[in-house]
């Protein structure tokens, strides 16, 4: 908890500092006003001015988080671009006429964030192919977390990306945490339920909850609780595991591990990744269904061939986005590792919560193949 007090203060003084560099520099670029005779003092507040109104404007085209998000990538960008024309004016010994490094700032925050917009709301998909030495079958798995419905796609172009998923034809389906939000209604929350029981597979769908399933302000926010959604998942055929295995085909385990919030958040418990394994056989294939991406250490130990993780939203925005990794909060940020003989996929989710860019990935579902051999591979198209 600590740390993330830490986190949440060292952002507000980030957000200060930026609406303080952005308003400092507006002036600079208002040429057609002579400011000299206004003082230093006026400038700056004309600056601040323009800053909050635009930072209004664009809380209510998107909202205020996302807000703050602009304005910080522009403070940002326009930090660098000040500094590359100082160093070409040091360089080349040229004085620019005009100010350049301000609109150029304005420009290339306006594409970074409309690229990052776009990834964030479009659904890409990234494909694993992973080999192993025991005897399963063939499988072709395909994996998503992070949904949070509501946020940006609803229950209708949920059941769009639900048919794109199907023409893959999975073998078997992991919905790895955080499917909702607190933003999700109920009708959005029903209706996405029952497309996603409508997708066949040869081995079904499997569900293990995520921080943000159980709803941090209560069921009446949003008008159903976890007990709801779980009834909901059941009543479709989906597969919820809650700290639980279950052996496929006699071939291979899933197990569905409680989020780690549970223990950590809520004051409640959750089972070792040793308690889960511990009577399972070994020679068998092993996958774990884990929201966060924690605990690896432990899931070598307890060898488990393969886990799936989503919640760090791949790192989000650049250049943040390993700033989990380097506070210790998750063991990785996205992608493919191989630990011992575990291999460790970590998806940067369907969708998005509360900020709706993303500029250091991009939204995916993930096809993993699993087949005999040795060699691992990944690819994203």
């Amino acid at each position: 908890m600590t740390m993330w007090i830490i986190i949440f203060w060292v952002s507000i003084a980030f957000a200060i500092t930026t609406l303080f560099y952005v308003s400092a520099r507006i002036p600079n670029l208002i040429e057609f006003i002579n400011l000299n005779e206004w003082g230093s003092f006026k400038q700056f507040s004309l600056g601040l001015l323009i800053t909050l109104g635009v930072t209004g404007i664009l809380t209510l085209c998107i909202d205020f988080i996302n807000a703050v998000v602009c304005v910080m990538y522009f403070a940002m960008i326009w930090a660098l671009s000040d500094f590359a024309f100082w160093l070409i004016e040091k360089l080349t010994h040229i004085t620019f006429e005009h100010y350049y490094a301000g609109w150029v700032a304005l420009l290339l925050s306006i594409i970074v964030l409309s690229v990052g917009w776009y990834l964030d709301h479009n659904v890409w998909q990234t494909k694993y192919d992973l080999k192993t030495n025991k005897q399963v079958p063939d499988l072709k798995v395909i994996m998503f977390a992070d949904s949070h419905l509501g946020t940006t796609f609803d229950d209708m172009d949920f059941a769009k990306h639900v048919k794109t998923i199907q023409t893959q034809n999975p073998d078997i389906l992991f919905i790895v945490g955080d499917y909702v939000d607190d933003g999700t209604t109920r009708k959005q929350m029903i209706n996405a339920t029952r497309s996603l029981g409508k997708i066949k597979t040869k081995y079904g769908i499997y569900y293990v909850s995520g921080n943000h399933d159980k709803g941090y302000y209560g069921a009446a926010h949003r008008g159903f609780s976890e007990d709801d959604l779980f009834n909901e998942l059941k009543k479709n055929g989906i597969n919820i595991l809650q700290d639980e295995s279950v052996l496929v085909d006699n071939s291979f385990y899933i197990v569905g591990r409680k989020d780690y919030s549970v223990q950590h958040e809520q004051g409640g418990h959750r089972k070792s990744i040793e308690e889960l394994t511990k009577d399972l056989d070994k020679s068998k294939y092993i996958i774990v269904l884990d929201h966060q991406p924690v605990e690896y250490n432990k899931e070598v130990v307890a060898r488990v061939d393969l886990v799936l993780n989503g919640h760090t939203h791949g790192g989000q925005l650049f250049p943040f986005n390993q700033v989990g990794k380097w506070i210790g909060a998750n063991d990785l940020v996205y992608g493919h590792k191989k630990l011992g003989k575990t291999d460790f996929i970590v998806t940067s989710g369907i969708s998005d919560w509360a900020i709706k860019f993303k500029t250091g990935t991009k939204s995916e579902f993930v096809i993993i193949n699993i087949m005999k051999g040795e060699k691992n591979e990944s690819t994203a198209n």
